[in-house]
């Protein structure tokens, strides 16, 4: 076993829950685990529908941001699996999970990402909450026994990826697909855009 790999381990026991947790503490938890990440997709949603053509370059940025970010946390996966704790096995499990590759975490990857792309914005304090919000969910992955410390030290690496290819890929052609998706939204939303329902 390598010094990282024992770091790892030695990081995930400390923070792993243990018999005797209260219930209110795994409630919190497990809330922070399987639903605080549904705020991407409302928030991507909201920015589209109601932000205008800035809340549209914003949605549609962080949506590349994390598509990227995701494509490469995939590869990383194929390339190199990593079992779960509870596959080892380690620690205690208190939410069932597929018994499938740990590295990288796809909700640290996702949401660690998304938070990057408000900071990549210049939206600095909506970032920083974000950024707050992503360690929560990291924290409680840990704490929950279905991922190792590093799965979310990798989401995080992977989401600085996907800011930067997403940034590269902007520049070259982000104002073209822009462009494009603002007609196809026109076209297919053009009542409640006209009604005034949803912002054009």
């Amino acid at each position: 076993m390598n010094l990282l790999e024992t770091f790892n381990q030695s990081a995930f026991l400390a923070l792993n829950a243990g018999p005797g947790t209260p219930d209110s503490l795994l409630l919190l938890a497990r809330f922070s685990a399987s639903w605080i990440i549904l705020l991407v997709p409302a928030i991507l949603l909201g920015l589209w529908f109601l932000g205008g053509r800035q809340g549209h370059r914003q949605a549609l940025f962080c949506a590349m941001t994390i598509l990227i970010a995701l494509g490469l946390g995939f590869a990383c996966g194929t390339l190199w699996f990593h079992p779960r704790p509870f596959m080892m096995p380690l620690g205690h499990t208190w939410i069932s999970h597929p018994a499938d590759n740990s590295f990288p975490s796809d909700h640290g990857t996702v949401i660690f990402t998304f938070a990057l792309a408000f900071l990549f914005w210049h939206r600095v304090w909506s970032g920083v909450l974000l950024l707050v919000i992503a360690s929560a969910i990291a924290w409680s992955r840990v704490y929950l026994g279905v991922h190792w410390p590093l799965d979310m030290l990798g989401g995080l690496l992977a989401g600085m990826c996907g800011c930067l290819g997403a940034q590269l890929l902007w520049q070259s052609g982000g104002h073209g697909l822009y462009q494009w998706l603002q007609r196809l939204y026109r076209l297919c939303f053009s009542l409640p855009i006209r009604k005034g329902w949803v912002r054009g």
